[in-house]
């Protein structure tokens, strides 16, 4: 099965290694799209894990699962990387999310801040 980030890998040899162990997402960009996997696939537990402690909603959880679960999810989008490398300890993700709800097609267009922590990747928020 071709991985829902549309890496042009098996979900196996891609997000699922990440989804398995973090530290498996080397970069920024594939802790972004290892997380866009997980809202496909409604993974609140990696969503909420691989979220910086610092910027994690803690009550939100389940309200994400419900919405995850509520769209039908079409493709993600990398518009732009910024550092996010191995050797780099920050980086933003520019890119978009295409889902179906309510009849129409939708788009999340986000810039994502990530920083990395104890040789792995985390999702800040928004850049700045």
């Amino acid at each position: 099965m071709e991985c829902y980030c549309g890496s042009l890998k098996t979900y196996n040899n891609c997000c699922k290694k990440a989804h398995n162990n973090i530290k498996e997402a080397k970069t920024a960009e594939a802790l972004m799209r290892s997380r866009y996997s997980a809202f496909v696939m409604a993974n609140g537990d990696y969503l909420m894990h691989s979220h910086h402690a610092s910027t994690r909603p803690t009550t939100e959880k389940t309200g994400i699962v419900k919405w995850a679960k509520s769209v039908e999810w079409i493709k993600l989008e990398i518009l732009k990387t910024t550092k996010g490398g191995l050797n780099d300890t920050e980086g933003t993700v520019t890119f978009q999310a295409y889902f179906y709800e309510q009849g129409k097609v939708d788009i999340i267009y986000e810039k994502s801040a990530f920083i990395k922590e104890n040789n792995h990747w985390f999702y800040l928020g928004l850049s700045k």
